[in-house]
């Protein structure tokens, strides 16, 4: 009887935490749709902020429902990156309960860290390189040969440029999550570190256009990020080690 009682509670458990889990599904998805149509309300804006760097550039649309199904395509995009935040804290709040004191205020770094990282990531790839990107594929211009971009595959092109800088800033986290779990170490990033230059340099050849100066401007940030996440492993293992030392 008490083994049924208590079968019964967790199942309740179990439930409990799905219809939680519901519910912020649920509020993600609003917040992403209020925001979305607050977007689409901007997207001029926005598409006049994603051709800035394309000295003017004319976008054109080859079919009847092309331009508006991107600007609802680019609206919805950006309503889910301006609400990023929001989407991490509804997945840090289902699953916080579930954590001790010191692992909360870990994961509250760890989200405030890759959220920053994020947008720093993107801002670096849009301002910084995407401009060098785009000066490239215009240079095939000439006489006879006029670069027409469609507004969908502009707007696709210029959203995973920039996301994947977004990405590729996550990096220092991802060597430091490793790193907790103890699946790499920073003796191990640094004795690899030429190989780790070496896959950078063909990452940058593949991601950016290949002359030297775009490349050198992928390069650079990834090395830093390397730095960063092996100095962030480190950090890790130290403090291992002192709770060793106190547990001992």
């Amino acid at each position: 009887m008490a083994s049924k009682k208590k079968r019964d509670d967790l199942e309740m458990s179990f439930f409990d935490h799905l219809e939680e889990l519901r519910k912020r599904l649920i509020a993600i998805a609003i917040v992403i749709l209020v925001a979305s149509i607050i977007c689409f309300t901007f997207v001029n804006q926005i598409l006049d902020f994603l051709t800035m760097q394309a000295d003017k550039l004319e976008l054109i649309y080859t079919t009847p429902a092309e331009a508006f199904m991107s600007q609802m395509r680019l609206a919805f995009t950006a309503g889910a990156l301006l609400t990023l935040p929001f989407t991490l804290y509804q997945i840090l709040a289902f699953i916080m309960p579930a954590l001790r004191e010191t692992e909360k205020k870990s994961i509250i770094l760890l989200l405030i860290s890759m959220i920053f990282l994020f947008f720093l990531g993107m801002s670096f790839g849009y301002y910084i390189v995407f401009p060098f990107a785009l000066t490239f594929f215009l240079g095939f211009a000439r006489e006879g040969l006029l670069p027409l971009f469609t507004i969908s595959r502009y707007i696709s092109f210029v959203v995973s440029f920039i996301v994947a800088f977004g990405v590729v800033f996550q990096v220092p986290l991802i060597f430091w999550f490793l790193g907790h779990l103890s699946i790499i170490s920073s003796s191990f990033l640094r004795v690899n570190r030429k190989y780790a230059v070496l896959i950078i340099a063909i990452l940058s050849a593949v991601m950016t256009p290949p002359d030297v100066f775009s490349q050198i401007l992928m390069i650079i940030p990834l090395m830093v990020l390397y730095e960063i996440g092996l100095l962030l492993v480190r950090l890790t293992e130290r403090k291992r080690a002192r709770l060793e030392e106190v547990i001992q």
